[in-house]
């Protein structure tokens, strides 16, 4: 698998993406971490697409790695760029957060939810990458919906995949020019990436992004 990677990056001609990749099932696909209760698992329970969230939690495990290199590829679960060094785990939680709050806060359904969720992966691009190849914001959660008063689990957790194209060179400078950062252009992705999971029976589709999100899933 190596030498495919090295081969690829070869033909690429040292163009390559700032992202990696997890392998991260479809929206319905199950997810083997996390057991559901013997009741919930009696039932065969359609995605709630008719929701209202009533709190938010956001977890970034500890156990994620933090990557500072600047290379194109960092080998790591975590890279983050546009806040000052520090916690980088925090950093994403709160990103994280504020998006959820603006994709959910127009949410009026007739079922109150807890949103819970676990970051899996977050990649933004390093600044090597940034102002030059571009590549792909790579971005994978754990999506859990349980009832607010008694924690149940309101049907299955689900893995979702919200990767982003990510601009380089003179198309990043000009976002930045228009206020597009890279935590503007996130947030504002993942707002829509939660709407969509919770309005839509489909979900959030993840989009095709060519050459470069290929080479994520090597």
């Amino acid at each position: 698998m190596k030498r495919f990677k090295l081969v690829m990056l070869l033909v690429m001609g040292g163009l390559v993406s700032a992202c990696a990749n997890t392998d991260v099932a479809s929206r319905n696909a199950p997810f083997e971490a996390t057991p559901l209760s013997a009741s919930t698992q009696a039932q065969e329970i359609a995605p709630l697409t008719d929701v209202r969230v009533e709190t938010i939690t956001v977890r970034v495990p500890r156990s994620l790695s933090v990557s500072e290199a600047n290379r194109y590829l960092p080998s790591s679960d975590i890279v983050w760029r546009e806040d000052p060094i520090g916690d980088r785990h925090a950093q994403v939680a709160t990103i994280f957060h504020s998006a959820m709050q603006k994709g959910t806060e127009a949410l009026d359904g007739a079922a109150p939810v807890a949103l819970d969720i676990e970051v899996a992966r977050f990649h933004a691009l390093t600044e090597k990458a940034r102002y030059t190849t571009g590549g792909v914001h790579n971005i994978n959660f754990v999506l859990t919906l349980r009832d607010p008063e008694t924690g149940v689990i309101l049907g299955e957790p689900r893995k979702v995949r919200a990767d982003l194209d990510a601009f380089g060179g003179q198309q990043a400078l000009q976002a930045e020019a228009r206020g597009q950062t890279q935590k503007v252009r996130i947030t504002n992705h993942l707002a829509e990436v939660i709407r969509q999971e919770l309005t839509s029976v489909e979900g959030f589709q993840n989009p095709q992004l060519g050459l470069f999100q290929a080479m994520n899933q090597i």
